[in-house]
């Protein structure tokens, strides 16, 4: 039997979650059906890095909202159970269960799927990727003094899991294919500031190192690469994800590199629109395609998303965003910088109090504030406009006046 909805979310992660809630805070009142892989409800995943790691939390203390939410605002709800097939031409949904669901729009929020190793060893235990909650305590579980971590790839969510590894008094060693780490993101200079930071805080680092293979007998003893073998006791594997768009690409959806949506998350299907990490969205402010795999994109995609099925006007008009803290470092990123562009530091570098700057043709790409709060709006201001390195590094002058 087929169980019809107005909006079936498939996706139960930030993004699903939120466009549920802006749905019916928008006054949207047809029946929703909210579709999630994780037998969890919706929780915000930035903490499963920080607070589940470091402080221990319960993931369940994360939760966008708590359990009965969801029945209450009629929403159905069918956690631990995958979408198989999506059908636009008959507007269904086949789930993994055996049951159907038909639509009048559907919202595709099915988030990155972490990248493996496909090495010998790489079924050994205590290997893992960093994805949901389950990632999150099988990790934490094998924290302890002197438990010997090896993560390879120095992105934020290895750099992450390095310092919440620390905090627990494990030895840690990141495996870098190319040094420094975010080297691909910030640049050179800002990552080895963070290599630095973490040197600093105990972690070593092996560079320039291609990862072969794992050893051991039931569980992972080792991680062999290129420049050498790593004793390990915990692999986690951080080395990057892929949008996972195959339900939109069997249903004959418009995927390049992500899934092709407008300004107000429209997919090539006008029934089904597509927020989050798997979105390659047109955003009306740069005037360009971008696909960004972060929190406060999904979350402000999600509003878009439900603005639109409600008949409201919002867009993509926003500067990506992102934050991270590790050990005494906490900082926010606003922008679209390059790797190559030139950065302009503003304070001292050395003091883990600064903002930098990237720059291209003299206008300002992207800014970034450590240990500095309350700037963000100033910042978000700057992106786009052409300010002289000179003024940018002069802190006589405020940041509202550049």
């Amino acid at each position: 039997m087929t169980q019809e909805f107005g909006t079936v979310i498939i996706g139960a992660g930030i993004g699903g979650g939120t466009v549920v809630e802006s749905l019916r805070e928008g006054g949207y009142a047809s029946s929703i059906a909210l579709v999630g892989a994780d037998p969890t409800a919706p929780y915000y995943r930035p903490d499963l890095s920080k607070k589940v790691m470091l402080e221990d939390s319960d993931p369940a203390d994360s939760a966008l909202r708590g359990e009965n939410w969801y029945p209450d605002h009629d929403v159905t709800t069918f956690f631990g159970t995958t979408a198989t097939g999506l059908d636009p031409k008959n507007r269904t949904v086949t789930l993994n269960n055996g049951e159907t669901l038909s639509y009048g729009q559907a919202i595709l929020a099915t988030g990155s799927t972490p990248r493996t190793l496909d090495v010998p060893g790489e079924n050994l235990g205590n290997i893992h990727t960093l994805r949901d909650a389950g990632d999150a305590i099988a990790i934490r579980s094998q924290f302890g003094r002197g438990k010997k971590v090896a993560i390879i790839g120095g992105g934020w969510i290895g750099l992450e899991v390095a310092a919440a590894a620390r905090s627990k008094d494990c030895d840690v060693t990141v495996i870098l294919h190319s040094a420094p780490p975010l080297k691909s993101v910030l640049g050179d200079e800002l990552g080895q500031h963070f290599e630095d930071l973490h040197r600093a805080n105990g972690v070593e680092f092996l560079a320039d190192a291609e990862t072969t293979a794992f050893t051991g007998d039931s569980a992972v003893e080792a991680v062999e690469t290129s420049a050498g073998s790593v004793p390990a006791d915990l692999v986690v594997v951080g080395i990057g994800a892929d949008p996972t768009v195959e339900l939109a690409a069997a249903a004959g959806l418009y995927v390049d590199g992500g899934i092709i949506v407008d300004e107000q998350m429209r997919t090539s299907e006008p029934t089904i629109l597509a927020i989050g990490d798997i979105a390659k969205a047109h955003n009306s402010l740069l005037d360009e395609r971008l696909r960004v795999e972060h929190w406060d994109n999904a979350v402000r995609q999600a509003e878009v998303a439900a603005s639109t099925i409600t008949g409201g006007t919002k867009s993509y008009d926003w500067q990506p965003y992102f934050y991270t803290d590790q050990y005494d470092l906490g900082m926010e990123y606003v922008g679209h910088g390059s790797a190559d562009d030139d950065v302009v530091i503003r304070g001292d570098r050395s003091s883990g109090e600064f903002i930098a700057f990237w720059t291209r043709a003299g206008r300002v790409t992207a800014a970034m504030n450590v240990n500095i709060w309350d700037y963000s709006d100033e910042l978000r201001a700057l992106i786009g406009k052409e300010v002289s390195a000179a003024r940018l590094q002069d802190e006589s002058i405020e940041i509202s006046e550049l």
